[in-house]
């Protein structure tokens, strides 16, 4: 496999970024005109109607991207398909359920079938990113994780601008982790890792508050797969404390709540407005000031996650959890 030429990169996330901002612009007029709008209801964080599928702009661009950026270092055709497919698969049930609710079992089907094929070529394909020896058992944590958190992934896309804040958190942050390991150890990950970012920046332009689009499944669902890919790249790499602290927000936000509501006794399956940012916004905080602080929190996670690549994994994860905990605390608090 041949180097990432920077060039390359830096042009491609630059392509992404204007293809993503435009594109979106078009579907905003195609999706007002099918009437496919989310529409309020008393767990909604939104007041208006708003359109919701821009994920497809950002998928579109991202798997173009990321054939264009492999194919130019050499990585084989088959171990692009084993990324791109899945990912291209899940946006399609995802648009599906968008439109059309198809209720959980066809979702979480394509979700095992995705996750399995992923894991599947994270071993060999990818110049033996596991570690040795890689077995079955290692194999189901991973991919009960991944499915995890392509989920939580999903029900965390409820406020204008947190998703795209903490895309950014986990793009850049595997970016910079790349910065802190031997040249060619993170060489597939970081290219993506970056166009990703400048994708998902181009979709913030009409998602920031107020926004006037939302990703939708079809956007978060894929979104999260390929972000757990990058984070289970980064993890068998030999960075696993980097790869926890980068998305640990979300981890921990989805994780707690799921908890609490396990022990009310709810049904966890059903939407609802537990969130901590979702208790932030319902006690008066502006959509773009919580986004604003997990993205200010993010920043830390990222400095953190690449202090863990140098070597001091546990300082590295006391300071993450630190910071995690202050966030949550924040948004737990009502406002003076």
């Amino acid at each position: 496999m041949r180097p990432p030429d920077l060039t390359l990169v830096l042009a491609t996330a630059a392509a992404a970024f204007v293809a993503v901002c435009l594109g979106t612009a078009v579907l905003l007029r195609v999706l007002r005109r099918y009437n496919l709008l989310d529409r309020p209801n008393e767990r909604s964080s939104h007041a208006v109607p708003t359109p919701r599928g821009g994920g497809i702009a950002v998928m579109a661009v991202l798997i173009v991207a990321i054939v264009v950026i492999w194919l130019r270092q050499g990585v084989d055709v088959l171990d692009i398909a084993m990324v791109v497919l899945p990912m291209a698969g899940l946006a399609a049930i995802s648009w599906a359920d968008d439109v059309r609710s198809l209720g959980a079992l066809p979702r979480l089907v394509a979700q095992f079938l995705a996750v399995g094929v992923g894991v599947w070529a994270l071993p060999g394909p990818w110049h033996a990113a596991a570690p040795a020896p890689w077995d079955w058992g290692l194999a189901v944590l991973l991919g009960i994780g991944w499915i995890w958190f392509i989920n939580l992934f999903n029900f965390m896309d409820g406020i204008d601008g947190i998703t795209g804040a903490e895309t950014l958190v986990i793009g850049i942050g595997v970016a910079v982790v790349a910065t802190a390991a031997p040249a060619a150890l993170l060489a597939p990950a970081w290219p993506l890792a970056v166009v990703t970012a400048a994708a998902v920046l181009g979709f913030l332009v009409w998602n920031w508050h107020p926004a006037k689009i939302f990703l939708g499944d079809v956007g978060s669902v894929p979104l999260g797969f390929l972000l757990g890919w990058l984070l289970l790249f980064v993890a068998l790499k030999g960075y696993w404390a980097a790869a926890v602290i980068l998305p640990l927000y979300y981890l921990t936000d989805s994780t707690v709540t799921l908890v609490r509501r396990l022990l009310r006794g709810e049904r966890v399956w059903r939407a609802h407005k537990s969130h901590f940012y979702q208790h932030a916004v319902a006690t008066g905080r502006s959509h773009a000031l919580v986004a604003l602080s997990v993205l200010g929190a993010g920043i830390g996670l990222v400095a953190l996650a690449w202090v863990a690549a140098r070597g001091q994994e546990i300082s590295a994860l006391v300071g993450a959890a630190i910071a995690v905990l202050a966030l949550l605390g924040w948004m737990s608090r009502r406002p003076r």
